[in-house]
């Protein structure tokens, strides 16, 4: 059996954690990832038969039966992922009958898997039926994305098209737009619930006052996908307080999406 400590997802898992920390998204213990792992890839580096503990799922995640994830750690921080990953990430499979996780690795120090690792379960369910090669749910707090939800109405199509006018790829990497629910108990199957719910249709979802969740195919898609928005709020939060004297029309924005033929929300553009 190969070295888990080398295989490609664990070195990306902590590559991404680290840019993260460094580019200040995921402070403290904040911020949580998990990656759905395929057969081929947990069978080459684990014995799927372990059971090191059992975790209890606050949800119904049948679903996802027998799914294999990689996913931080509950109070750990990401800067710590690169040196110590064995104690902060772990390997959990979920049971046939979609009520527990079994441990196959990892969380060396009593650890379990995030706190809100019923979002991303839900979230994966969510995007696996929206595209199956979805496998990455990210979850971070992104200074000025966190900041637009203070000073900028949280209507979805309003939000979106600022970002859309403020990063000139914004249409093009995320064309469904940016869904936003006001600020709710994180923690909660509720949130959860509602954040799987505009999962089905959109694979950026900010949590009010809090932080963001992303989808992708790979780590760095679902990285870039925030990366991008992360800029177009930047730039909003840079010119507010200044008259803006030229930005993109919808016409230019529509133009763009055309171009590179996107399927992008046309309902919210003027």
């Amino acid at each position: 059996m190969k070295n888990i400590l080398e295989a490609p997802f664990m070195i990306e898992m902590k590559r991404i954690t680290e840019n993260m920390y460094r580019l200040g998204w995921d402070e403290r213990n904040a911020g949580n990832i998990s990656y759905l792992l395929t057969e081929k890839e947990a069978e080459a580096y684990l014995d799927l038969n372990v059971c090191v503990r059992t975790f209890p799922l606050s949800i119904d995640a049948k679903a996802l039966a027998g799914k294999t994830f990689i996913v931080t750690g509950t109070g750990k921080y990401f800067k710590n992922v690169q040196h110590e990953p064995e104690e902060n990430l772990g390997i959990v499979r979920i049971s046939d009958d979609g009520k527990s996780t079994r441990l196959l690795w990892g969380f060396s120090g009593g650890g379990s898997p995030t706190s809100e690792f019923s979002v991303h379960l839900m979230c994966h369910s969510a995007r696996l039926k929206a595209n199956p090669a979805n496998r990455i749910i990210m979850h971070a707090h992104p200074t000025n994305l966190l900041a637009m939800t203070f000073v900028h109405s949280i209507d979805e199509k309003e939000f979106t098209r600022t970002l859309w006018q403020l990063c000139i790829e914004g249409i093009v990497v995320f064309p469904e737009g940016i869904a936003v629910l006001p600020w709710m108990l994180c923690g909660t199957n509720e949130i959860a619930e509602a954040t799987a719910k505009k999962m089905d249709e959109h694979r950026l979802v900010m949590w009010a006052q809090h932080g963001v969740f992303g989808a992708g195919n790979t780590f760095d898609e679902a990285f870039g996908l925030i990366e991008t928005a992360e800029k177009a709020a930047e730039t909003h939060i840079k010119t507010m307080h200044v008259p803006r004297i030229n930005i993109p029309t919808d016409a230019q924005i529509a133009a763009l999406a055309e171009k590179w033929n996107v399927n992008y929300r046309k309902d919210w553009l003027s």
